[in-house]
């Protein structure tokens, strides 16, 4: 920046983001309650135990096919697969669970969570018990594998992402008076810095569309990276579903909202500094423009956390839980104390002041 001027809010945040060296993802920081914030799978497995119902609900609308294929992506130290499994789905047999995760130090954790096969074996096609050859016995499922991108297609199956969408790259503009600017990055006499420039036509003609009546001063996100995730993700897939569950709002919404409002960072489980502060010590998260992505597909389904939660039988579960705690909490159990909790990993998915309101979109390829 100092020598070629100011760059790009996305090409700042990539860097502060993904660098390998010193970018917050490149560098191992994440989720988790030894990381830097909690996500819905970081609560306890009840949300994997739901999602396990969901995607057995998502193999059979597809006719029970082998192999299905389930890609999380930005799975991080593999928390929520190794959840997902820990429940048992139905499909296990016909599953190839790939976790797809750009940072390699966030991909060197896995290993410890989960039994990772080799790419070839986990997607290839599961063998009959009657069937002999080498590698018969090891390609029955579930087999679950990693990569830095999306395998290859065409797939059939679920692409799933939490929380990952809020984490890619965007442009930043600022309505004037007059017209947009674009703010950059550049390098002042204690680090990085706000510049304003004036946005070039194509990125002002593309705001003036996505908010026309934003107030001076008023910004939005150009998420160009997200837009373009949305396309790869469907075009990975033969049949079956896109799942993305994530914070979200609207172009128009976002410019009448103080942009630090929905552009947030969090260190060490609170609220961070500026988005421009000490670059990789934080994760920068943005809330998703939903309006966005509809110009690159419509969503099938479009609706709360909680609401996606209750139809996949989350209230179910919460009963058994509760069933379990009132037979065993006078003995005090070990058993009884997981159902107890339990309870209490419910309500904070659900609740409608914290991870309950987040949206989820779903998409469906046939």
């Amino acid at each position: 920046m100092a020598r070629a001027g100011p760059i790009p809010f996305a090409e700042y945040l990539d860097l502060a983001l993904y660098d390998p060296d010193g970018g917050f993802f490149g560098a191992g920081g994440g989720a988790g309650r030894e990381g830097h914030f909690l996500t819905s799978p970081e609560v306890g497995p009840l949300f994997a135990a739901v999602l396990a119902r969901a995607i057995d609900g998502w193999w059979a609308d597809l006719g029970r096919p082998d192999p299905f294929v389930v890609v999380e992506a930005g799975a991080g130290t593999g928390s929520l697969a190794r959840d997902v499994l820990a429940a048992g789905p139905r499909c296990g047999p016909a599953l190839r669970y790939v976790l797809v995760e750009r940072s390699d130090a966030l991909r060197g954790h896995q290993a410890g969570r989960l039994s990772l096969e080799v790419p070839a074996l986990a997607l290839g096609p599961s063998v009959p018990d009657d069937e002999d050859g080498p590698g018969a016995a090891q390609a029955s499922g579930p087999l679950t594998t990693s990569l830095p991108s999306f395998p290859a297609g065409p797939l059939t199956g679920v692409i799933v992402a939490n929380e990952l969408l809020d984490n890619l790259a965007f442009l930043l503009l600022e309505r004037r008076s007059d017209g947009w600017d674009e703010v950059r990055v550049g390098w002042g006499a204690d680090g990085p810095v706000e510049v304003l420039v004036p946005a070039a036509a194509e990125l002002a003609a593309e705001a003036g569309v996505l908010a026309p009546a934003a107030p001076v001063g008023g910004r939005i996100p150009l998420q160009r990276d997200a837009a373009t995730w949305l396309r790869e993700a469907a075009s990975a897939l033969e049949r079956g579903r896109i799942v993305v569950v994530d914070y979200a709002d609207a172009s128009p919404s976002l410019a009448r909202r103080p942009w630090r409002d929905w552009v947030r960072t969090y260190r060490g489980h609170q609220r961070g500094g500026h988005p421009l502060d000490d670059p990789g010590s934080q994760d920068i998260t943005c809330e998703v423009a939903v309006d966005q992505l509809v110009r690159v597909r419509a969503p099938l389904a479009d609706r709360s956390q909680a609401e996606f939660l209750s139809a996949h039988g989350i209230e179910e579960l919460v009963a058994g839980a509760r069933s379990g705690w009132l037979e065993g909490a006078a003995a005090g159990t070990l058993e009884a104390l997981r159902h107890k909790s339990r309870l209490g990993e419910a309500a904070a998915l659900v609740d409608p002041t914290g991870l309950g309101t987040f949206r989820v979109l779903e998409w469906v390829i046939d």
